[in-house]
């Protein structure tokens, strides 16, 4: 099986591109590098360009004749997506459509997409599940919702089957420290902890207001090779049984800030610095996710994704990578 992987250079791009090898997929990664790293590509064919380049990419297609497409290539940050919206728009919703043509041109029938908790929005009830109200607050996550809008209208018109994964809070690196998570400039809070930790500066934790059990906000952490693991699965889900389907992926649990920063210094030994900073326009109190029904229909465990593991995984990235 051949596969184009967009985004292939970036964190969970990269992961699951290296797990597809390892169970034996040709991969093609397609990647424009704004926000990925060419080292992080450690197998497959690397090709540098933009997904939204429908020249280039129709010429891949036609050269690869690929099985099917894993769509990882977006702009991701909440707080730039309010700040910028028309560059979210851009990428993620026209590029992606492109994409998609050129899919539809090409006879690629499968195509696996990252979408995003945050086109669920405020929670109405935790942990959320599949069937949660989708009510977007931020321009990333409407246009996740188009995304998977368009993948609903793409398939009723010219049969694309598709999996959706709606993430919660992306964590963790390689077990061998040789790929991980490495934004620029770095947003996320378990390497801006982690590297805190390291450094001795503190960072900035984001309200200390909210409605939840310690006023910081409570998120869902899945470890990135749980994460890749069940893109494999979706896409052998989705070709062995020819249907569509969207899933949560999280661990039906979360942890608050304050938490993780406790859990941090357990693992490290040592105090991790931080100030209270104003909330973040855009960011929900609490997001926590249902697994049901992924572990119901793929089989998907979230075996890596305990707390401690995840943070000493990233701890070890950190103390291994090169800047």
């Amino acid at each position: 099986m051949k596969v184009l992987i967009t985004g292939g250079a970036g964190y969970i791009g990269s992961h699951t591109n290296r797990l597809l090898n390892e169970k034996g997929m040709e991969t093609v990664v397609l990647d424009d590098l704004s926000d990925g790293h060419a080292e992080a590509v450690v197998c497959g064919r690397f090709v540098q360009g933009d997904f939204g380049d429908r020249t280039l990419v129709g010429r891949l297609m036609e050269e690869e004749h690929f099985d099917a497409v894993l769509h990882f290539a977006a702009y991701a940050s909440v707080p730039d997506s309010v700040i910028r919206p028309a560059r979210y728009y851009r990428n993620n919703v026209t590029n992606m459509q492109s994409l998609l043509d050129c899919c539809v041109e090409n006879g690629v029938k499968y195509f696996v997409f990252s979408s995003s908790a945050s086109t669920f929005g405020e929670p109405r009830y935790v942990p959320m599940d599949e069937g949660h109200p989708q009510q977007p607050i931020n321009p990333y996550g409407e246009t996740k919702l188009i995304g998977e809008r368009l993948l609903r209208d793409y398939e009723r018109a010219y049969g694309l089957r598709y999996c959706a994964f709606r993430y919660f809070c992306a964590a963790g690196d390689s077990k061998d420290s040789r790929i991980g998570e490495a934004h620029n400039p770095e947003t996320h809070l378990i390497p801006v902890m982690v590297k805190a930790a390291k450094i001795g500066k503190p960072f900035q934790v984001f309200g200390s207001d909210y409605d939840t059990r310690d006023g910081s906000c409570v998120r869902d952490f899945i470890h990135v090779l749980d994460l890749a693991e069940a893109h494999y699965l979706g896409l052998r889900y989705i070709m062995e049984h020819d249907r569509s389907d969207c899933f949560n992926l999280g661990s039906n649990t979360g942890f608050t800030v304050f938490e993780m920063i406790r859990a941090l210094e357990k693992v490290v030994g040592k105090n991790v610095p931080y100030r209270i900073a104003e909330r973040r326009e855009g960011d929900p109190a609490s997001l926590v996710a249902s697994n049901e029904k992924v572990r119901k229909l793929l089989g998907w465990e979230p075996v890596h994704s305990g707390i401690e593991e995840i943070l000493a995984d990233a701890w070890n990235w950190e103390n291994k990578r090169n800047y």
